[in-house]
């Protein structure tokens, strides 16, 4: 028996319909004083993108996690997937597991990497939502596992999926670019965020057999004045380019998804990039709903609820 009686997933949220857009942003925005024309150009890539695939893709995860429970592990557990910006909104999620009379729940937070703004802004609003709610699940969180064997092979299986550069030894002279979401300097200094990404890259890298890799960062926004982490995706394909390389691997190893910053980063912006550079560039996919990232998942979940993993966050 186990002491947990269901699963909560924890995700950033977005919407699919174009007319919802602007709502979102402005709901992830509020307090922050971001002009309107920011929020419109954002928009304007979520447009291109035909909406954002967030929500679809974390569902995915979520449907993979309770067939593998269920079918590898039997334990049958429901899984629930709250978003902090968008529907189902965390609140809802929780009022649903009320009525359902869940108690006690393994949470899930869709962030690989530890800074303020993922981890935990995540789980403060997760008590945010139980206080709304006047009540809610005892949430134990699974310990960050960025650093985990099977969160580094689901990465670098993406990685030999988009390359041509997939058996035998990994060419020296074909470098691998991670990508990471960019965030302010005050922040990174105040949190584990760099120390995290550099092991998940190390780890990568070492599955792969090369040394030949850097960290970027992608989706800075916010005041140009302000140091962010750097450097940027797009002069570091140009930096190399210069240096001779003909190819480069790109994967954004700091997501979970590929959604409308990873897409129109990656995709729009880095490709167009690449293209003009006369630059062969393959972009590896996000782990998503790779078997073995959902591996780590539930067996990750089933030490918990088992009382033999760590105890939590």
């Amino acid at each position: 028996m186990t002491a947990f009686d269901s699963v909560l997933f924890v995700g950033f949220g977005a919407p699919k319909r174009l007319d919802q857009i602007l709502p979102f942003l402005r709901r992830v925005v509020r307090g922050r004083n971001v002009p309107d024309a920011r929020l419109q150009e954002v928009a304007h890539h979520y447009e291109m993108m035909g909406g954002s695939p967030y929500n679809e893709l974390a569902f995915r995860q979520v449907v993979a996690l309770r067939r593998r429970l269920r079918t590898i592990h039997s334990l049958p557990l429901p899984v629930y997937a709250g978003m902090r910006n968008w529907h189902p909104f965390l609140e809802q999620v929780i009022g649903a597991m009320n009525h359902a009379g869940r108690r006690r729940a393994v949470g899930v937070i869709l962030a690989a990497h530890r800074s303020s703004t993922s981890l935990e802004r995540y789980q403060q609003d997760v008590a945010d939502a139980i206080a709304t709610c006047g009540s809610g699940p005892e949430v134990t969180y699974l310990e960050p596992w960025f650093a985990d064997p099977l969160f580094l092979e689901a990465n670098a299986a993406r990685i030999e999926e988009a390359s041509p550069h997939r058996r035998g030894k990994w060419p020296a002279d074909v470098p691998v670019l991670f990508t990471a979401h960019s965030i302010p300097l005050s922040m990174a200094n105040g949190s584990p965020y760099l120390e995290d990404l550099l092991a998940s890259c190390r780890g990568v890298a070492g599955i792969l057999g090369t040394a030949n890799w850097r960290l970027v960062y992608q989706s800075r926004s916010g005041d140009g004045r302000v140091p962010w982490l750097e450097p940027d995706i797009c002069d570091t394909l140009r930096e190399v380019a210069a240096a001779g390389v003909r190819e480069v691997v790109v994967q954004p190893i700091g997501f979970l998804h590929d959604h409308v910053e990873v897409l129109f980063d990656l995709d729009v912006e880095a490709r167009e990039a690449a293209d003009e550079l006369g630059l062969c560039m393959y972009r590896a996919g996000t782990v998503g709903d790779h078997p073995t990232f959902i591996e780590l998942l539930a067996n990750r979940v089933v030490a918990l609820a088992q009382n033999t993993g760590g105890a939590g966050v």
